[in-house]
């Protein structure tokens, strides 16, 4: 066995122990923290605590195997396993008569392992990631079929290094490739080319239709111990993500709905906001009575500007910011521009600052927006631009938010040219496509970030 991956395996069980390291490190700190004179301090509550890890290794184990996995979802994954852990420490602890650990102490305990058990386990991805930037711990590769899919899959195989995947050749029987850099010869060729190079795995590209190829290459990985990965063919038609079920021996595919469209994933998102909206609107109201003598001081009119907008499932509201404008006809019509002559000196500062945006907290409240998702645009772009972009209503399938994943990737603020929007759309429709609890925090902190230290487009 190579020397750069004998120890490869041995990085999953290393960084278990060290998952139960941190467990009984915040342990010991809760101990300190709250005392000795609870129930804590028992050897059973020492015992499921401990125990109660095994089940998460059970179902969450996987998180220092998978070698493509973003920070986002490791977090998540994070915290579920505390949430795990605690349900069945609490409950265990419920069952025993006369071992209840009290809601501080839980709370401490549980607030220290979320902190650290995330922190570790997005600290262990970056380990690993220069680890194999390194060389170290890859995986030897070849993929067998040279087509569109073949080359889409070396392409994502191969963009960050810290995957660990190192592509030793491609084969396929249209000589047409042998020029192709990788050409490694023809499928006739795959079996000693996999036994003399120690091949890990065999990602297999070749049309279902040829089922006589993919059987022999089926049994060629098998033969020589090699892990097989077939590529399903509908890759140019479907671009979401889908899951593969079975019933019997029929495979099937299942287009994997909007994780929005989940009951628990919609609560979660609609309690986070409430809370944060109230919190915000609470923080701004001391300074209502400045921001809105600034308005009317600039210019005569309304302190808030009202506009129909576009929302959830292409029903119109009516969005709210502080008017930033003299009152003029256009407003419905014509987008903002940079040197807008529309615009009050007090107007730009609000806008510059994203401080015009905040009155839509009271959206929020309301139902028509969500704090984080794509930006609501006026009911006159969503007629113009449905009609030019594909897939651009597929942004109205969640709630518009205040900030969103396009806006915090540039694309923000006025759109010249119709690519422009096209990105802005790509940004949206991937995000209602990839939501989850910690992309919406991600999201929300860059958005500060990004107020502090200005953006460009904001105007």
């Amino acid at each position: 066995m190579n020397g750069k991956q004998r120890y490869g395996k041995f990085i999953g069980l290393l960084f278990s122990t060290v998952d139960l390291a941190v467990l009984n490190i915040c342990y010991f700190v809760t101990l300190v923290i709250t005392g000795r004179d609870s129930h804590f301090a028992d050897d059973i509550v020492w015992l499921f605590i401990n125990l109660a890890m095994l089940v998460v290794f059970y179902f969450f184990g996987n998180v220092h195997k998978r070698r493509v996995l973003n920070a986002d979802i490791v977090a998540l994954q994070g915290v579920k396993s505390v949430l795990l852990h605690a349900a069945i420490t609490l409950s265990a602890s419920a069952l025993v008569s006369g071992y209840d650990i009290g809601w501080r102490t839980a709370a401490w305990f549980y607030g220290l392992f979320t902190v650290s058990l995330t922190g570790w386990w997005l600290f262990s991805r970056q380990l690993l990631k220069a680890y194999r930037t390194r060389g170290f711990n890859y995986r030897r590769v070849v993929v067998i079929g040279g087509g569109e899919i073949g080359s889409r899959l070396v392409k994502e195989l191969t963009a960050d290094a810290s995957y660990g995947y190192r592509i030793l050749g491609f084969f396929d029987d249209n000589h047409a490739f042998e020029t192709v850099e990788g050409y490694r010869g023809t499928l006739d060729d795959v079996e000693k080319f996999v036994q003399d190079h120690l091949i890990d795995e065999m990602y297999c590209a070749v049309p279902d239709t040829d089922k006589d190829n993919v059987t022999r290459m089926m049994r060629i990985a098998e033969r020589n111990a090699v892990d097989f990965y077939y590529v399903p063919q509908f890759g140019p038609t479907v671009k979401r993500q889908f899951e593969l079920y079975s019933i019997g021996n029929v495979p099937l595919m299942a287009i994997r709905p909007y994780p929005l469209s989940g009951t628990v994933n919609r609560a979660v998102k609609r309690t986070f906001d409430i809370i944060v909206s109230l919190l915000a609107i609470a923080l701004i109201l001391p300074f209502f009575p400045f921001i809105a003598l600034g308005i009317k001081l600039s210019s005569p009119g309304p302190i808030f500007f009202t506009q129909k907008r576009t929302g959830y499932r292409g029903r119109e509201f009516d969005c709210l910011k502080f008017r930033t404008m003299r009152v003029n006809d256009q407003a419905d019509t014509l987008q903002a521009t940079k040197d807008d002559p529309r615009k009050t000196a007090f107007g730009n500062l609000l806008r510059k600052t994203n401080i015009d945006e905040l009155p839509q907290f009271i959206n929020v409240l309301l139902g028509d927006m969500s704090i984080v998702g794509p930006r609501p645009h006026m009911v006159r772009q969503t007629e113009e631009y449905s009609a030019l972009i594909d897939k651009y209503m597929l942004r109205h399938t969640i709630k518009p938010g205040i900030t969103g994943w396009a806006q915090v990737n540039g694309y923000r603020g006025q759109t010249e040219e119709l690519w422009q929007m096209e990105k802005r759309v790509e940004y949206d429709v991937w995000y209602a496509e990839n939501w989850n609890f910690m992309l919406d925090l991600k999201i929300m902190v860059l958005t500060i970030v990004n107020t502090f230290r200005g953006d460009k487009n904001a105007f």
